[in-house]
This record gives structure tokens, sequence and C-alpha cells, in this order.
């Protein structure tokens, strides 16, 4: 059995008021980035048409979601920059770098240029913003996770780390507040037009005041103490992957406990918006009114399980976390979709549809390079379908060279040989309208309580699911490569797995025909979580949960 070391950590806690100083200057930074990331998603209709107006409609949505995508790409690599970074030079230098590229990168997407005024130069620009506001962030949870940690006792970090996992949610709320008022004074045709810009350009006020307040933050203890005694990691991205026990603890951290953190989180607070307003038809101010209450809600449930998290430990809430969302993932955007849009769900029990073509005409629809394109009938069929929501089956006929999409007994066909796409995808969405599907969803206030309490649901699983796990990953590896080792599997599990949800959810529906089917991907995910996390995930014990190679 390999030692165990007690690493630079404070002996005792700091004094009350100056541990609520310490968390609120950490937590003040995080609330800023998750604040562009949501205002992207809730926007990302809006941004498609502007930077992606040269592309088919259904693409273009597309590869807004692959827009949006790309900034939690890029973090795990930003994750290994500024954990490096945040390990040589210090948190404090490491976290205020990261809070200045994030806001300059967002106060820089609302004075982009349009795709109508600039062509491709905006959408390229667009990516640019996204990919900096991505590395940015691979640093800046990390550091204010382990900032907080270094300044108080084992028995108060989950409690103390929740306030920073909230910011995820509180970020959400103002993202959605702001575009609420913003529509609200200027209206939505001017809101459409150029009034969407807004809430990107005040992220400038938002980061002077974070920037003042960090400025004045001390340096962690715990980093402070290593200085002095020279203890430092001088090679802290070798010292990290270069020890066969932290490979297998990276591992544990980014297939189990980050898997299934990704996708509950993700799941329960952006995946929504997506599900109700492309796929439900739901108003985007409706839809943001009903994600937003809800998260309000979540709020006390995120400090709840952080709280509890110090009282039982971090492995148990986890799991219970994420065997929540993995029982209650199904039901409840099955009663969302009943409540919110019931005469889809009406329609989608009432007729057939059926494409009836050679399946090897039909593409995997995911092209996250945006390098090949889809024209062959059976895929055009499946981008329309998709687009208005429809369940539909594929029959394979090898021995046709027709493809056929049968909507009950209406049958609209179209040859490859002689193919009018346009012409193809009006008559099959004039077919599907005229048996009742995209309709837009006019839930009641009522209605709209309902769809709360039942995000409140997913959102209880992400509190337990969420809450502990930036302390859990960061007390699994010792204070001299903690940046680096506990930012990397983070950002890879909440980048690639959880950020690219929406993503993988819209090309696994548009392949299964089914609007319900890319949820599979968050239950694959969960049971991963589960199974690892219960095997391999061995809580440290002691104050300092810190382990030496």
């Amino acid at each position: 059995m390999l030692p165990m070391e007690t690493v630079a950590e404070p002996q005792t806690a700091v004094k009350s008021r100056s541990q609520i100083s310490t968390i609120a200057a950490a937590s003040l930074g995080s609330v800023f980035e998750w604040y562009e990331f949501t205002l992207y998603a809730a926007m990302a209709g809006i941004l498609a048409n502007k930077f992606f107006s040269g592309l088919d409609s259904s693409l273009s949505f597309f590869f807004a979601l692959l827009t949006f995508g790309i900034g939690f790409v890029v973090r795990p690599l930003g994750a290994i920059v500024f954990g490096r970074l945040g390990d040589l030079v210090g948190r404090k230098k490491t976290f205020l770098a990261t809070l200045v590229i994030t806001g300059l990168a967002t106060f820089t997407v609302g004075i982009l240029p349009t795709y109508a005024s600039a062509g491709l130069i905006a959408p390229l620009l667009l990516v640019t913003m996204r990919v900096l506001q991505g590395l940015a962030l691979g640093g800046e949870y990390g550091g204010a996770v382990i900032y907080v940690t270094e300044h108080v006792q084992r028995n108060r970090r989950g409690f103390s780390t929740s306030f920073i996992q909230m910011t995820g949610t509180l970020g959400f709320l103002l993202a959605l507040v702001s575009i609420q008022i913003v529509q609200a004074f200027a209206g939505k045709d001017a809101f459409d037009e150029w009034a969407w810009r807004v809430p990107f350009l005040i992220a400038i006020i938002m980061l002077g005041v974070a920037l003042r307040v960090r400025m004045r933050m001390h340096e962690s203890p715990v980093f402070k103490k290593m200085a002095q005694e020279r203890s430092l990691s001088q090679a802290p991205v070798k010292e990290t992957f270069g020890s066969a026990r932290n490979l297998k603890l990276l591992a544990v951290a980014l297939i189990g406990i980050g898997g299934g953190t990704s996708v509950v989180y993700y799941n329960a607070v952006t995946y929504p918006l997506f599900f109700l307003t492309k796929t439900l038809g739901v108003a985007m101010d409706v839809a943001n009114f009903i994600v937003g209450t809800a998260a309000l809600f979540a709020i006390p449930m995120i400090w709840f399980a952080g709280w509890l998290s110090d009282k039982i430990g971090r492995k148990p809430v986890l799991l219970a976390g994420f065997v929540l969302g993995l029982v209650a993932t199904f039901p409840v955007f099955h009663q969302i979709a009943a409540i919110a849009n019931p005469a889809l769900t009406a329609a989608q029990q009432k007729t057939q549809i059926s494409i009836h073509t050679d399946s090897k005409t039909c593409s995997f629809m995911f092209n996250p390079l945006g390098n090949r394109t889809f024209t062959s009938p059976c895929d055009v069929a499946r981008q329309s379908l998709t687009a208005l929501s429809v369940n539909y089956s594929l029959v394979n006929d090898s021995s046709s060279s027709a493809t056929e999409v049968r909507v009950g007994d209406h049958v609209i066909a179209a040859h490859a040989s002689a193919f009018d796409r346009a012409r193809f995808g009006a008559d099959l969405t004039a077919a599907v309208k005229a048996v009742g599907f995209g309709a837009h969803a006019t839930p009641g206030f009522g209605d709209q309580m309902k769809i709360v309490g039942l995000l409140l649901i997913a959102l209880l699983a992400m509190a337990l699911g969420y809450a502990p796990v930036g302390v859990a990953i960061a007390e699994m590896f010792p204070a001299r490569i903690r940046y680096t080792a506990m930012s990397f599997p983070y950002h890879l599990s909440t980048g690639w797995i959880g950020g690219l949800l929406p993503t993988f959810a819209f090309a696994i529906a548009v392949a299964q025909g089914n609007i319900f089917a890319g949820l599979w991907y968050t239950i694959g995910w969960l049971i991963v979580g589960i199974v690892v996390t219960g095997l391999f995930y061995h809580e440290a014990k002691g104050d300092s949960g810190c382990t030496t190679e």
C-alpha cells in the first residue's frame, strides 16, 4: 500500500468572517463564467440565425449546438494550461487571468458582425470567442474550488464549496433574467434584430465588479506554505500524468465521478431549454421562466447536498444523485412533453410515420468538423421530421431506388436521380403538419408549474450528484499538483461528456427517429458513473484528504 501523507494543509480554519469573504470572492468569478455559457445556450436559436444564416435552417441550429460545444471541448486544454500555472505561480494570479479572458471574450461576442454583414468571418470569430471562453473556464473552476478547499477544514469543505457549485445555477438565472429584462424593454422584434447583443455587452460591468473583488484576495495559505518550504512542484503536468497511482485516480475522477456528474447536471439545467424550445415548441420566454424558476429552487438543494457530504461522505451523496437521475430521466421528460405540448403527444399516438428507403443512403448525422453535407433524400427526410419533433421508424428497402415517407395513408416520394430537395421538404412538412405536428406549445401557468415540479426531480438528482464533485476530486490529490490534477478530469468530463450532451442527443434522436432517444446518452453515462464510483472511488480520510505517490 502506498503511504498517506498530510500535505501543507491549514491546522485550523480561518475565522468565520474571513471564510465568508473567501467563499464570496471565489464564487463571484464562477458566477460570471457560467453566466456567459448559459447566455449562449439560452440564445442558441437567435445566434444560429445571426451567425449561420447561410446554412439550411435545421443544420444552422445543429452547428449552433456544435459551436456551443466547442467551448466545452477545449476546456481540458485550459485545465492543463492554467492548472499548471496555478501549481507553479499560485491560485490567485491564475484565476485572475481566467476572469479577464472570459470577460473580454464575452463582451466581444456582443460586437461581432453577423453572417449577413461579414459572411464566413462572422461564425469564425464567434468560434474564436467560444474557444477563449472555454480555455479560461478550464482554469477558473478548479482554482475557485481549490482556493476554498485550502482555506477551510475538511468537515466544512462540502458545504463551503457548494456555494461555488451553486454558481452554475446562479449564473444560469442571471443570464435568463438579463434576457427577459432586455426583451421586456426592447420588445421581441428589436431583441431579435439587435438587442440580443445587450446581455453580452453588460458582461464588461460584471467583469469590473468581479475583478475588483478578486484583486483584494490573498493567496491560498496552503500554496504560501509550500512556497516558503520550497516544496512546490517544478513540473506539475509531468508529476500528475507520470505516476501510475495518479493515473488510476484520474481515471476514476474522469469516468466515474466526472462522467456521472456531467450528464446529471446538463440533463437538469441546460438540456431542458433545448427540449422545451426546439423539440416541444415552447416560446423562449416561457421556457426561460419555467427553467429559471426551477433552478431558483435548486439552489438550497445544492447547499443541502454539500452539507450532507460533510456529514455522511462524498461518495453516498454522489451515488444517490446518479441513481435518482437514472430512475427519473425518462419519466420526467415524457411527462414534460405530455404537459407542455399535448397536441404533439396526441399526434405521435394517432399517426404512424415511417421512412422506406435503402438504409445505406442514411448518414449518422453527427458532424463536429462541419466538413460533411447531408443531402440524400433519407437525410433530408430525417432532418425535416426531427425539426418538427416527429417520431418515425426507418424501414430498410434495399430493392428500391426511391425514398418514401409514409404519413398515415399519405406517401411523399423522392428519387435520388431527380431529387428536388426544397419541394420534397415542403411537401413533407405540409403532410406532417396536417396531422397535428409542428404546432407551437402554449402551456398555461398551472401547466408551467407542473413542469417546474417535474424539473425539480431532475434538479434534486443534479444537486446530489454535483454539489460534492469539486471537493471530492480535489481531496484525491496532493496540494503540490492539485490544481492540475483536479482540473483536468473535471473539465474533460464536463466538457466532452456533459457539454456535448445536446449535440449527441440531437444526433441520436435523428438516428433513432424518436425525440426521447437522446436521453439514452444520459442513461448510459449514469450507469458507468454508478459502477466506477461505487467500486473504485475511496474517500480520503483525515483533514488533509491528500495522498502522494
